[in-house]
């Protein structure tokens, strides 16, 4: 009998910029808000079961902005949550900024060159969702 190994590799469609801040995340989204006339929402916090030896979810902070013209979505999600950090490889990220669907190359370096202009952020950086060690806490 022939042994049949199945092997798939997870789809991560979307862009993910690291943001570093000392700010809440309601104040950060106002200055996104507000410098980058986006219209983040908070949503109901992103349960993640980020340890599978407990039965509690962690809860982490999250808001959303779509543009309507190209339907790109904006997540705005902490990496603090309840129970830790939801990418616990990277302690040093406050946020994230998840883009799902497309967004062009001109209109991204845009997006970050903005970021880096508010003076409340430290820092706003891409970064490659596959080279995260614990990147299935992203997929929701």
């Amino acid at each position: 009998m022939t042994k049949k190994v199945l092997k798939f590799e997870i789809d991560l469609d979307f862009v993910l910029v690291a943001i570093t801040t000392s700010l809440k995340d309601y104040r950060v989204c106002y200055f996104i808000n507000k410098y980058l006339r986006f219209n983040l929402k908070k949503i109901p916090d992103l349960a993640v079961d980020i340890y599978q030896s407990t039965t509690e979810p962690a809860f982490f902070s999250i808001y959303h902005y779509q543009w309507e013209t190209t339907e790109t979505d904006f997540y705005f999600i902490a990496n603090k949550g309840t129970e830790g950090l939801l990418i616990p490889e990277m302690r040093e990220i406050d946020y994230f900024l998840m883009i799902r669907n497309y967004i062009d190359e001109g209109d991204l370096n845009y997006l970050l060159s903005a970021l880096n202009r508010i003076q409340e952020i430290i820092t706003a950086v891409k970064i490659e969702p596959k080279k995260i060690k614990s990147h299935e806490n992203l997929l929701f």
